[in-house]
């Protein structure tokens, strides 16, 4: 059993809290949201005003923070009041120059580090199914391999500092344009006649199968589970697809690639985002193609 600091107990962090107390850890867990601080102690999360309260005595601790700004000025608290040696685990999704920065602070101040971003949205938070892209030392790693486990089914180290980011961002990018690409597919196929649920069952024992088709269909009707089902309430919001295709695009103008898919992908879900859909699924993006040429 670890004792655990859990900052940033939210829609991911307060599921991921609680599973580590149902895996028998001792979880302390710190939120400015008096709402996220409440739900996280009914699910056995000892909830405290304050980081330092957070920290005291613990083994490590994890972050889940909206942006790279949070995640630094957290740390930059953190190195200064945990002993040296206290690992430091940040599981949000951030860019990349933020993520060098936090292990570069934890590293000025004797503390392991590791940058876990992760995949699989909300429903999988809650249900421990999440897949940790993990990037750090690879002996920190196998250390913290069991904590992650309690969280997360695939739990995949990915390389040195950053590199969990790195994973991160190139796979929702992927995931951004293979959403949009699903959908374009589906409006098509409407458009000649075609059922949905014909081309799903074509489409994915083919070339076309991809996760963004069999596992979160954009339309309802042939994968139950879907938010397509569901109104499209949430399982990954497209305003977190689109901070994750803009963290995508940073890079690639960082490291001077081009990802024209990726590019216009971003651009699609910026749109969406300003026509005020933000907080529907990503997958609700298909209304907006099905508006015809100004979509593109």
């Amino acid at each position: 059993m670890n004792s655990i600091a859990f900052i940033g107990l939210g829609h991911m962090g307060g599921p991921m809290a609680a599973n580590l107390v149902k895996a028998g850890h001792a979880v302390r867990g710190f939120d400015l949201s008096a709402v996220s601080l409440d739900l996280a102690r009914e699910n056995g999360v000892a909830t405290v005003a304050s980081i330092g309260e957070a920290v005291s005595g613990v083994d490590l601790v994890i972050t889940m923070l909206p942006a790279g700004t949070h995640v630094l000025s957290v740390w930059q608290e953190l190195v200064a009041i945990v002993p040296s040696g206290t690992l430091l685990i940040d599981c949000s999704t951030i860019d990349m120059a933020s993520a060098r920065k936090a292990h570069a602070l934890a590293e000025a101040h004797g503390c392991p580090a590791l940058d876990a971003p992760v995949s699989g949205g909300t429903g999988g938070a809650s249900a421990g199914t999440l897949t940790f892209m993990v990037g750090g030392d690879a002996g920190v790693f196998a250390g913290a391999k069991p904590v992650f486990e309690a969280m997360g089914r695939k739990i995949i180290h990915c390389g040195a500092a950053s590199a969990g980011q790195a994973a991160k961002i190139c796979n929702n990018m992927i995931l951004g344009i293979s959403m949009i690409a699903v959908g374009e597919a589906f409006v098509l196929g409407e458009r000649l006649g075609l059922s949905h649920q014909a081309l799903f069952d074509v489409a994915s024992v083919s070339s076309g199968q991809c996760w963004s088709l069999t596992t979160y269909c954009p339309v309802p009707g042939p994968v139950p589970t879907s938010p397509a089902n569901h109104d499209y309430e949430p399982g990954f919001a497209a305003a977190l697809m689109l901070k994750d295709l803009k963290l995508s695009q940073a890079a690639a103008e960082d490291t001077g690639t081009v990802t024209p898919l990726g590019a216009g992908a971003a651009a699609l879900y910026q749109r969406f985002a300003d026509e005020g859909a933000g907080a529907k699924d990503f997958s609700a993006i298909i209304a907006m193609l099905r508006e015809g040429p100004a979509a593109g």
